[in-house]
């Protein structure tokens, strides 16, 4: 019996039933008075964080940056610092999918200027209050990114840098 191809992307894996796919993404940030917003997207329905798959040969760094501009139509966001890696797992068209995302704080270089790409569903992008943010994400996942970018930011002490 002859084995066939399973024809996946090298950047994803199958493994016990188990297609494995590497994303990355970032929280946008941008000042506001005397606070910080961010970025979100509503994807499907759901408020989300701009992320997306890695392309052959790309870098993290460079997924999270291309995903971003791509889904939020914000050009040249830089990269301030790694935040996490999280993990989720799904089913699609009856394949079940492990997907690890890296997650990277990100300043806007034009924050007030946005696009939604509605070729992947995205029918909005809004900058919100960093707390209020957190309340509008539905997965824990994100909750748990937003809680990530809030540490780092005190940590780098972020406002002085916007």
């Amino acid at each position: 019996m002859r084995k066939r191809k399973m024809g996946l992307p090298e950047l994803m894996k199958k493994e016990n039933d188990i297609v494995r796919e590497i994303a990355a993404g970032g929280v946008l940030a941008r000042p506001c008075n005397a606070s910080t917003e961010v970025l979100l997207i509503r994807r499907k329905g759901f408020w989300d964080l701009p992320k997306g798959k890695m392309e052959e040969g790309e870098r993290y760094e460079e997924c999270a940056i291309r995903e971003v501009e791509e889904e939020t139509g914000v050009k040249d966001p830089v990269i301030e610092s790694f935040l996490c890696k999280t993990y989720h797992e799904y089913t699609r068209d009856d394949i079940h999918f492990g997907k690890t995302t890296y997650w990277y704080s990100m300043l806007a270089a034009e924050p007030n200027r946005t696009v939604p790409q509605a070729s992947e569903g995205i029918t909005e992008a809004k900058w919100v209050g960093e707390n209020f943010a957190r309340e509008m994400v539905q997965f824990e996942n994100l909750k748990d990114v937003l809680d990530a970018f809030q540490q780092n930011k005190k940590r780098r002490n972020y406002r002085s840098r916007l």
